[in-house]
């Protein structure tokens, strides 16, 4: 008698049991990649020191991007013929918010046509700093520097590419 019991109680709890059917689910997910415009730099004005003359003494010319330029010992200047007056000029351009880094020389040679001639440029400096963020996507940099000549400076053009 047990025995048709626990057979009885084995068969309830077999049929007792809900089966449920496996779903297959599936999903989809989007891939998305944003391309930004990178950072670039283009030159926009060359560093110009303008005319410049020699009284026979050493001297300097400093041009600053805020204020101008200003002549000291030996270096003087015309206001009736200056030459062309600017500080360098770059624009940086990307995305608005972007940090980058500025790297400047902090002395350049100037080369007269001779190519023996030279000047050198120091205190090279920016009004920006080390480090620029681009506001709206954009920040101008202007660049300038001390110019130092000896009294027997050669006459005629020095260019340096830096």
């Amino acid at each position: 008698m047990k025995k048709i019991t626990l057979l009885a109680i084995l068969v309830i709890a077999a049929f007792s049991v809900n089966v449920n059917a496996q779903t297959v689910v599936s999903g989809a997910a989007t891939a998305t990649a944003t391309i930004i415009t990178p950072i670039a730099i283009t030159k926009v004005v060359d560093m110009n020191f303008g005319d410049i003359s020699t009284n026979g003494t050493d001297g300097t010319v400093t041009l600053d991007y805020a204020s101008g330029r200003v002549a000291t010992g030996g270096a003087s200047f015309s206001a009736a013929t200056p030459g062309t007056i600017t500080s360098a000029k770059f624009t940086v351009t990307g995305k608005a918010g972007y940090a980058y880094s500025i790297s400047i020389p902090t002395a350049i040679t100037l080369t007269h046509t001779n190519t023996t001639s030279t000047m050198q440029v120091t205190n090279i400096g920016n009004n920006v700093g080390a480090n620029g963020t681009l506001t709206a996507g954009t920040q101008d940099i202007f660049v300038g520097g001390k110019l130092n000549l000896i009294g027997a400076q050669l006459a005629g053009v020095y260019t340096n590419t830096a």
